[in-house]
């Protein structure tokens, strides 16, 4: 439980102050949810988990401060960690159906399928609709080899037109070695936020994971330009200069001369 401690709702955890930000006293929790969806949608997981915590700590009444920390966790592996901290706001908030899917998640992604699907079925069963729920049952029917992800990943994507979400499903295409899904999905993405970084770096993954490595150098060389020394970006495009003077390389062009 190596994040435990740090996500105690104190002031121990508090972010350090930035550059030209507000003044310490008057970030409100909604200061910190803003911070949080931020580093979100820059891939900023652990900065977003401390954003959230934050939150927290100010106000503890904040399901979506409780359902995006167990998000986070979620997107940083920790998968034992975000199950606990999902059960902790669901004695908050017991029919809160977004914490539902999250713990979901989180036991679908540890092999837990009995508890995962029970969990799922809780969370659409709550009143109101949204894209993260749709989002956990598509995962849970593409762990299970069932054909119905697609239509659970379209059906969020309807719920919510925000380029997250097919960010997001594109992150657990490429989790389950589907990369030319997770190709379309993340497309879709950058037709809505052309300007993201991070949309750029993830379409990178996928196109060098199908073998298309010019492509991929460009959507990397995009999200360095968008983002200059994206540490992610920096270190796929030094992995793919490293593929193409690679000694087999080196060789087959030898001889075609």
């Amino acid at each position: 439980m190596a994040r435990f401690h740090k996500l105690e709702l104190n002031a121990r955890n508090r972010p350090p102050p930035e550059p030209n930000e507000p003044d310490p006293l008057s970030r409100d929790a909604g200061y910190w949810m803003n911070k949080a969806d931020e580093s979100r949608r820059a891939g900023l997981y652990e900065s977003a988990l401390k954003y959230y915590s934050r939150a927290l700590e100010l106000d503890r009444s904040l399901a979506a401060g409780w359902a995006g920390q167990v998000q986070m966790l979620l997107q940083l592996e920790e998968y034992p960690e975000a199950e606990l901290w999902s059960r902790k706001g669901l004695e908050l908030f017991p029919t809160n159906g977004e914490l539902m899917a999250g713990r979901a998640q989180a036991f679908c992604r540890m092999g837990d399928m009995k508890q995962a699907h029970a969990l799922c079925d809780g969370s659409l069963q709550q009143a109101g609709q949204s894209a993260y729920r749709w989002l956990v049952r598509g995962e849970i029917m593409a762990a299970s080899r069932q054909d119905m992800d697609r239509y659970c990943f379209d059906k969020a994507q309807e719920l919510d037109a925000d380029w997250l979400v097919p960010l997001e499903v594109a992150r657990i295409e490429l989790y389950y070695r589907k990369p030319s899904r997770a190709l379309g999905r993340i497309r879709r993405a950058l037709e809505i936020a052309p300007e993201s970084p991070f949309a750029w770096y993830v379409q990178g993954i996928c196109q060098s994971e199908l073998g298309l490595t010019r492509a991929a150098r460009q959507s990397f060389q995009r999200c360095l330009e968008l983002s200059p020394r994206h540490a992610g970006a920096e270190e796929q495009m030094r992995r793919l200069q490293g593929w193409s003077w690679s000694p087999m390389k080196i060789l087959r062009r030898l001889f075609r001369r």
